[in-house]
C-alpha cells in the first residue's frame, strides 16, 4: 500500500503535522522494517518524524510491529530477564554497561543485553565485551540464570538494523533510535532498562511504558547507556502495573569521593577495570551498586508476583 499517506500527516512540519494512530504506526513501520518502501521513502520518513516528534501512541505502534517480527530469545528457566539496551558507547566516560551486566548476572538473573554502534567514534558495548573474550550469541539461544548473553541488533532484525544505520546517512536520530531501548526482545517476562540523555525523554518513555505494560526502569543513564553514573547517583524511577513510581532518589549535594574508574574510555582498559572489579580489586561504584540492587528487587517482585503486586515494597 505504501506509506505516502502517511507521510502527508507527519512531514507537514512541527506544527502542521498529525500525530498517526497506533495501528497506522504499526503498519507504516511494518513497510519500513519489511523493506517495502525505498530510500527516498525511508529518509522522509526519518526527517518527518524527526520534525515532529513521537506521541506514546505512535511509539506504541512502531513497537508492535518490531515485536511482531524479530526473533526473541527466551529464558531457559521461568525467570525475568533484564534487558539492557546498549547503543550510545563510551564518548568521555567508560560503557560501563558489561558490568552492570555481569554483576546481574551474578545476582542469579538472566540478562540480555543489545545493540550495535550507531556512532563510528565512540567505544560499543559489543567492543568491551569482545576485549573480555565473550562472543556475541544468536537471538536463538536460551539465556539461562546467571547467564549474559550480547545480540546484536541484526540478529533480533536486520531491518531494524538497517533503520539505525540511517544516521550515518542521514545524520540525524530517528524513531528507531528511541524504539531500540523501549522494546522487549525477550519471548516472555523482561524489564527493559530504558535510559535517556535529555529530561523531556523521561516523560515520554514513561508514558510509553506505561501504554505497552513494559515492565520497565527508566534513569538518565551514562551518556544514554542504561548504566548508572558511577559518579553520581541518578533518579530511578519503576514502571510497573500501571503506576510509575521512584525507588531510588538522585543522590544530592556536591561530589565530595569520587570512585576509581579506568584511566582511559578504550575498550581494554574498561574490560580491565570490569574484570577488577569482578574480582573484587577495585570496590563497585556506589550507584551501580545500588542499581543492581533495585533492579534485583524489581525482578524478585515479577517473579513472585507476576507482576501484580504493589510498588510500595520495592521503595522500601
Amino acid at each position: 500500500m505504501g506509506i505516502s499517506q502517511y507521510l502527508k500527516e507527519i512531514g507537514r512540519g512541527r506544527e502542521g503535522a498529525r500525530a498517526l494512530s497506533r495501528e497506522q504506526a504499526r503498519d507504516l513501520m511494518g513497510q519500513v522494517l519489511d523493506g517495502q518502501c525505498t530510500d527516498l521513502e525511508v529518509g522522509a520518513f526519518c526527517i518527518g518524524m524527526r520534525v515532529k516528534g513521537e506521541t506514546p501512541a505512535e511509539m506504541a505502534g512502531f513497537l508492535d510491529a518490531v515485536h511482531e517480527r524479530m526473533t526473541r530469545p527466551a529464558a531457559a528457566a521461568p525467570l525475568p530477564v533484564v534487558v539492557l539496551p546498549s547503543y550510545n558507547g563510551a564518548r568521555k566516560q567508560p560503557v560501563l554497561t558489561p558490568l552492570l551486566a555481569l554483576l546481574l548476572a551474578r545476582k542469579g538473573w538472566p540478562v540480555l543485553v543489545h545493540g550495535m554502534a550507531t556512532e563510528s567514534r565512540r567505544v560499543s558495548t559489543e567492543n568491551v565485551f569482545q576485549a573480555l573474550g565473550q562472543r556475541a550469541q544468536a537471538a536463538t539461544e536460551p539465556i539461562a540464570p546467571g547467564q549474559v548473553h550480547y545480540v546484536p541488533t541484526a540478529a533480533l532484525h536486520p531491518g531494524l538494523a538497517r533503520l539505525l544505520d540511517a544516521r550515518r546517512a542521514i545524520g540525524l536520530r530517528n524513531p528507531a533510535h528511541s524504539l531500540v531501548k523501549l522494546m522487549n526482545p525477550v519471548a516472555g517476562l523482561a524489564l527493559v532498562v530504558g535510559s535517556y540523555t535529555h529530561p523531556e525523554y523521561a516523560t515520554s518513555m514513561r508514558d510509553t511504558f506505561l501504554l505497552t505494560g513494559q515492565p520497565a526502569m527508566l534513569l538518565r543513564g551514562t551518556e544514554g547507556e542504561p548504566v548508572a553514573d558511577a559518579r553520581r547517583t541518578p533518579a530511578m524511577e519503576l514502571v510497573m502495573n500501571g503506576e510509575a513510581e521512584v525507588v531510588q532518589p538522585a543522590q544530592p549535594g556536591t561530589l565530595t569521593d569520587l570512585p576509581v574508574l579506568p584511566d582511559g574510555i578504550d575498550a581494554d582498559s574498561t574490560a580491565s577495570y570490569t574484570l577488577a572489579v569482578l574480582m573484587g580489586q577495585v570496590p563497585v561504584p556506589e550507584p551501580i551498586w545500588l542499581q543492581v540492587e533495585r533492579i534485583s528487587r524489581a525482578c524478585k517482585q515479577l517473579q513472585s508476583a507476576g507482576d501484580t503486586s504493589a510498588l510500595g515494597e520495592l521503595a522500601a
